[in-house]
């Protein structure tokens, strides 16, 4: 036999059984489909506080503590952050540290990313918080996902709900809470604490 033939007879000998190998082993899992309740399956845009594109649908994966609120508020929506950083100052570490938080804004027009980010510095935001600005033709589609209800006034300010709703890691909503003061809601803590046993 001459050598070419060989040659090839050999190398398919010995790349055979990967070829096997790779045709044996099993296809990667898919991820998994949401369930029905997910807030996720609204496919919309944000940017956030950084310039960042943030698709709605990855903020998938970890529990979310999320509120809608807009920058030229001066009395309610500095309210629902500061309950916010109180929700996360009450948790210990380890659950602080797998809850993340979500502030979207009812109003693009204003609320740019730089806007968005002089926000979060003047509130103290923790440097992981989201601040989340949605293109002006979704705000009405993620307030309804929220139920979050809201009404421009002729002086520029905005009438809304004031809450903070968690999402579980589906995007499922788990508890809400209406904002009323700086002390967090107790329900709403036991909601947290249930949704991060879970995982």
């Amino acid at each position: 036999m001459n050598r070419p033939v060989v040659s090839l007879l050999l190398g398919l000998a010995l790349g055979m059984p990967a070829m096997l190998h790779a045709a044996d082993a099993p296809a990667a899992p898919a991820a998994a489909a949401l369930p029905g309740q997910s807030l996720y399956h609204l496919q919309v845009a944000l940017t956030d506080q950084n310039g960042r594109s943030v698709p709605w649908a990855s903020l998938r994966g970890r529990p979310q503590l999320v509120s809608m609120f807009y920058g030229n508020c001066h009395l309610m929506c500095p309210l629902i952050i500061e309950n916010a950083k109180a929700v996360q100052k009450q948790l210990p570490a380890d659950q602080r540290a797998r809850l993340d938080v979500a502030m979207l804004t009812l109003d693009p027009a204003r609320d740019t990313p730089a806007a968005l980010a002089e926000i979060a510095q003047r509130h103290r935001a923790p440097d992981d918080w989201r601040f989340l600005r949605p293109a002006e033709g979704d705000v009405r589609a993620l307030a309804n996902l929220l139920d979050v209800r809201y009404r421009f006034r002729e002086d520029g300010s905005i009438n809304h709900t004031s809450v903070l709703v968690l999402l579980d890691a589906d995007g499922r909503v788990r508890a809400r809470s209406e904002v009323q003061g700086m002390v967090p809601d107790p329900a709403l803590m036991a909601g947290i604490e249930a949704v991060l046993a879970e995982r």
